[in-house]
């Protein structure tokens, strides 16, 4: 049995003030996973580039968090990076919504982000050495803005974790784009050019960043409707922790608008991801995991494929 660093644990636990019961779901769940990238990136000559995937409230930013430092414990260097950090400055989404759709205002879907960012970051990761100043952008989402960028020094990771709740998805095809899926797309994108846009973007993603990672972790929500229960738990707690200074969180009414800018990928990913991802964590009502599937399973410990 893999050495348990149990101490490290504790201290994870307390600093996120998660609930006893997480404990269980390290010691089944994420520690497995932490051992089998470790040893992945042993047999790679190259930084491995990770996604991890899930949609709103499954817990994919908690796990990210708690990787690298479950890695570095076996002295693994591993950094994670989220998609939503790359997201574009507010006024830069408003131009958009100006000019191309005013959907394109609220933040999530692919096109309101900096792709090209994105990409030279992953990229500039890959070859840095130490003492190489790479500037990573950071989102703060109770104010919808950018924030002061953080500057890596460390040089190349062993491990880039990349999460978000859309890494690793391919567009969908024409014929899924033609009819609306909730009413915000019927009322505001009846002549489906938001959609479309949202599409040709994603098709960049995976073009750019998503074709090139070298495995997928997937965590897969019951149903769609749970994600509304639990990214409400999300911006409760924003809210808790932003206080007076939070002035875009989201109240009940503004949310359920929100979720529905995120449904037609949201329903897409559940419905292709389980046969794409390397790793699926299923979860139950509770956002607990309940098991994991593999789809390479007599690979799971062999070299990452090449890019």
């Amino acid at each position: 049995m893999t050495e348990y660093p149990e101490q490290l644990i504790d201290g994870f636990i307390a600093e996120q003030r998660l609930p006893e019961s997480f404990r269980e779901q390290v010691t089944s769940w994420i520690l497995p996973l932490a051992w089998m990238l470790r040893d992945l990136a042993a047999r790679s000559k190259h930084p491995l580039r990770i996604g991890v995937t899930g949609s709103q409230g499954s817990g994919k930013t908690t796990i990210t968090a708690m990787l690298p430092r479950l890695l570095a414990y076996w002295d693994v260097s591993a950094m994670s990076l989220s998609v939503d950090d790359f997201y574009l400055p507010r006024a830069r989404r408003r131009e958009l919504a100006a000019t191309v759709h005013p959907l394109l205002a609220t933040r999530g879907v692919p096109g309101t982000h900096e792709l090209e960012l994105l990409a030279s970051v992953m990229e500039a990761l890959s070859v840095a050495a130490v003492g190489d100043s790479i500037l990573l952008p950071v989102f703060d989402k109770s104010l919808d803005d950018r924030a002061a960028p953080l500057d890596w020094r460390d040089g190349r990771p062993d491990i880039i974790l990349l999460e978000g709740w859309f890494t690793g998805l391919a567009p969908q095809s024409a014929d899924e784009l033609e009819h609306p899926v909730n009413e915000l797309e019927s009322a505001d994108d009846a002549n489906g050019a938001w959609r479309r846009f949202v599409n040709v973007s994603l098709a960049e993603y995976h073009e750019r960043v998503f074709s090139r990672l070298d495995r997928l972790v997937f965590l897969c929500a019951p149903e769609f409707d749970s994600v509304y229960r639990w990214r409400g738990l999300q911006e409760r707690k924003l809210r808790e922790q932003a206080g007076a200074e939070g002035s875009a969180v989201m109240n009940e009414a503004q949310l359920h608008r929100f979720i529905q800018h995120y449904e037609r990928l949201t329903r897409h990913a559940l419905a292709t991801l389980p046969d794409q991802a390397d790793w699926m964590f299923v979860l139950d009502e509770s956002q607990q995991i309940v098991a994991r599937v593999d789809r390479l399973p007599d690979q799971a410990f062999s070299a990452s494929r090449p890019r």
